[in-house]
């Protein structure tokens, strides 16, 4: 049997990371892997979850089978926190998944149940995992433009017209806020003009929510969210905790489905089953320190203010990159770091540039010039603009 197994092609950033492990030169910079890091390299554990992990060992009694949904509890606080009162609960079904990966495959499992024959758009440029599992699956996929190169923005006109063939009954992929992998993101008539768009179109909304709390907030990244779960009958949402909350390794996630009251019996039935199919039971603890973090004034008092230090913290990194770029380069061609959003921004640079940058400096990022802003910090901001400078 496995002599008909054929080789698979290496996932690029985890290719990236053994590179970068395997580097012998002590100035070496990673850009690549999506995760935060502080000032000194580490991904902390945040306050909050150090607190609720030190009570849930205290309370814990049972280390048994949660639902094949996840615990209620925890996907009312977690799907109350992306929707506030957007729309009714009564409409909402949802289950526990093994982080954002496992709700965006188990939302495509449902959507290749329900409509076989729908086509997926995605914006080109996305995150890589979202076309590589819709392919595995089977099933139908179109692209809409996104990402204008000249002005490292979002290319309104072009997305605008490409999302007028969509047809009835197709799904669309939206960023909910914090695009990756290129960091420009709609603003709010934007985003009205989308959701016209897509309901005249009758389209189905599939939000992927990775990143709330990382751009603007955490109220401001769930508006673009809650517009879309209010203007449409039906919507996916596919959300992550592994930013947020630094629980990377958790693997906590929810998907989130929107419909009429009336089904959303058999939409839950659904979402339970598919799970049950393709791993029973969603892992617990991840998803326990959520809840618990989510209902104790106290622990999410704590958890939202440091969060926000994530944030600015960011938000400083891009303004400091944008302004040492600018005085290197002698020009305003990078000031678009500034503007972007989230851990991600595409500095437009060519493959070979990124080359020169990792051979020549020891700098690692994705070949499409992706860089992970929170993998800088004042160190290393005028080392990279430098590298820039003199490879472009």
């Amino acid at each position: 049997m496995f002599d008909h197994l054929k080789p698979q092609p290496q996932d690029k950033i985890l290719q990236l990371i053994q590179m970068f492990r395997e580097d012998p030169r002590t100035t070496k910079i990673d850009l690549g892997v999506g995760v935060y890091k502080d000032a000194t390299g580490l991904t902390p554990v945040m306050r909050a979850v150090k607190a609720a992990e030190k009570k849930l060992w205290e309370v814990e009694t049972t280390k048994t089978y949660t639902g094949l949904a996840g615990e209620p509890a925890y996907n009312a606080a977690l799907a109350g926190m992306i929707l506030g009162d957007a729309v009714g609960m009564e409409r909402v079904a949802s289950v526990a998944t093994p982080g954002g990966t496992g709700a965006i495959r188990q939302a495509l499992e449902l959507i290749k149940l329900a409509t076989p024959e729908a086509t997926v758009w995605l914006s080109n440029p996305t995150w890589p995992n979202h076309p590589s599992i819709i392919k595995y699956l089977g099933m139908k996929m179109a692209e809409y433009r996104y990402f204008d190169a000249e002005t490292r923005g979002v290319d309104f006109g072009g997305l605008i017209e490409d999302l007028g063939a969509v047809k009835a009954g197709d799904v669309v992929l939206l960023h909910g806020c914090c695009h990756n992998p290129t960091g420009a993101n709609l603003d709010a008539g934007q985003w009205a003009q989308v959701v016209t768009l897509l309901v005249a179109r009758g389209a189905v909304p599939l939000v992927d929510l990775a990143y709330q709390g990382f751009g603007d907030g955490l109220e401001a990244d769930a508006a673009a969210t809650r517009l879309v779960a209010s203007s449409f009958p039906e919507v996916l949402i596919a959300a992550s905790c592994s930013k947020n909350f630094g629980i990377y390794r958790e693997r906590t996630g929810i998907l989130v489905g929107i419909g009429a009251a009336d089904g959303k019996g058999v939409l839950q039935g659904n979402l339970n089953f598919l799970n049950r199919q393709n791993y029973s039971f969603p892992p617990d603890h991840g998803a326990r320190l959520v809840t618990m973090i989510l209902e104790d004034a106290a622990l999410k008092a704590d958890w939202q203010a440091e969060l926000e230090e994530v944030r600015l913290n960011m938000l400083g990194l891009r303004k400091a990159l944008a302004d040492e770029l600018r005085r290197v380069t002698n020009s305003d061609r990078f000031d678009f770091v500034a503007t972007h959003r989230g851990m991600f921004s595409r500095l437009g640079l060519t493959e070979a540039q990124v080359v020169r940058l990792r051979e020549e400096h020891g700098i690692y990022m994705v070949g499409d010039s992706r860089i992970n802003i929170a993998g800088l910090n004042a160190r290393t901001v005028p080392i990279l603009a430098a590298a820039i400078a003199q490879v472009s």
